[in-house]
């Protein structure tokens, strides 16, 4: 640790952040029917699919060429990421999500922690690279947490946890222990 400088520790914080809330994501999808992938939880919602959707389009967006071009590229139609006249396969989605995840892992896993006091824009609004990459963080969890809340809305009781089960904190020697 010592030959480490700060940036590269937040480095590779932030790399494992993102792959933490991608697994997070992953596991959440996994527990989804293909019909719930577009069910609505009210009119105005939106649903799993779109959440994807708009999640993989800012992914890609933001991070491709990361260091060298504005975050919001004119090829990004933001609104159309909230849009699905025609209800799409779990493949498409899948696909939207593992797309815009790879493009983001792939970028920051390409970063030294030099770059980190790089300046970036975003809409054409400068930030340091750490800012941006911590405003994406957030933006990310914000919405990796709306699809693990409305699969484990729609799996109801089949619903497996992603992380300690309810009444399950307490271990002893590496298993769970049931109790209050």
């Amino acid at each position: 640790m010592a030959d480490q400088t700060l940036g590269s520790v937040c480095l590779v914080d932030l790399v494992r952040t993102f792959r933490n809330y991608k697994a997070l994501g992953d596991r959440a999808l996994s527990q989804v029917s293909d019909a719930d992938l577009h069910a609505l939880i009210d009119p105005d919602a939106n649903s799993i699919a779109l959440i994807v959707k708009h999640l993989a389009g800012n992914l890609r967006s933001r991070f491709r060429d990361f260091l060298t071009t504005d975050g919001e590229k004119p090829d990004r139609d933001r609104d159309a990421e909230f849009e699905m006249p025609d209800q799409v396969s779990r493949d498409v989605v899948v696909g939207w999500w593992e797309e815009g995840w790879t493009i983001a892992l792939g970028q920051m896993e390409s970063l030294t922690a030099g770059d980190l006091q790089k300046t970036v824009t975003i809409r054409g609004e400068a930030f340091l690279a750490i800012e941006a990459i911590n405003r994406l963080t957030n933006h990310a969890a914000y919405h990796v947490g709306q699809i693990v809340f409305l699969a484990k809305h729609f799996n109801g009781p089949q619903w497996k946890s992603l992380s300690i089960p309810k009444g399950m904190s307490k271990m002893a020697k590496g298993t769970y222990k049931q109790g209050r």
